[in-house]
């Protein structure tokens, strides 16, 4: 009797065993079928997550010429958006009008990226109120800034007298805007930088042959 309990309960620890082995098996493989469904979605992600680090790196850094670039157009969008903000009550002509708003449409959002730029670069952004010519080069160029004088006359000024003062300015102005984009092409090394100067040369000098047009000089 003993010896045949002694092989029963061989046989049930056996049992026990084989049973427990089993089970082990059907759970590592269900956890391999589950970890294999989210390796799947994860390489998935993974690569969509790869291509993102790699969007940044394909940008190239900043130089000398683009730190010129974003500091001097600051101050100098500021001034256009100033002039711009006179034309609502004083400007006479709704082709005035609409072309100073134009303008600040498209310059205000300017200022903001150039100023992400410098803070990103660990850059000093022009002080609100600043108007450093130096960034413009050297011999008296000023990048097309209007002077204190030119500014008071121009606040003085309404009707027809504002609108041919804005836009004989504003010609100049846009000049010089148009001067130092071309500048940051030609020795600027930071892709989006150069894309911003690009688009200045393009809005602006449309801008200063439509201003030439409604003054007769084209």
């Amino acid at each position: 009797m003993i010896r045949t309990t002694d092989k029963r309960s061989h046989v049930r620890r056996a049992t026990a065993v084989l049973a427990a082995g089993a089970a082990a098996v059907l759970l590592a493989a269900c956890g391999s079928d589950g970890d294999g469904t989210g390796d799947h979605s994860g390489h998935g992600n993974g690569s969509g997550a790869s291509a993102s680090p790699s969007a940044p790196a394909s940008k190239s850094a900043q130089n000398a010429a683009d730190v010129t670039f974003a500091q001097g157009m600051i101050p100098h969008h500021r001034q256009a958006i100033e002039m711009a903000d006179l034309a609502p009550t004083r400007a006479e002509s709704p082709a005035v009008k609409k072309l100073a708003a134009d303008i600040k449409n498209a310059q205000d959002p300017e200022i903001k990226t150039l100023s992400g730029w410098l803070t990103s670069w660990g850059e000093e952004v022009p002080a609100p109120g600043a108007m450093d010519h130096s960034t413009h080069g050297g011999d008296g160029d000023t990048g097309g800034m209007m002077t204190t004088e030119e500014m008071d006359g121009l606040k003085n000024a309404k009707g027809k007298a504002f609108d041919t003062a804005f836009m004989e300015l504003m010609i100049k102005h846009h000049e010089g805007a148009v001067a130092m984009a071309r500048t940051e092409q030609a020795q600027g090394a930071f892709t989006d930088a150069r894309t911003m100067a690009q688009a200045i040369i393009t809005s602006q000098s449309a801008e200063i042959a439509q201003m030439n047009k409604l003054l007769g000089k084209s």
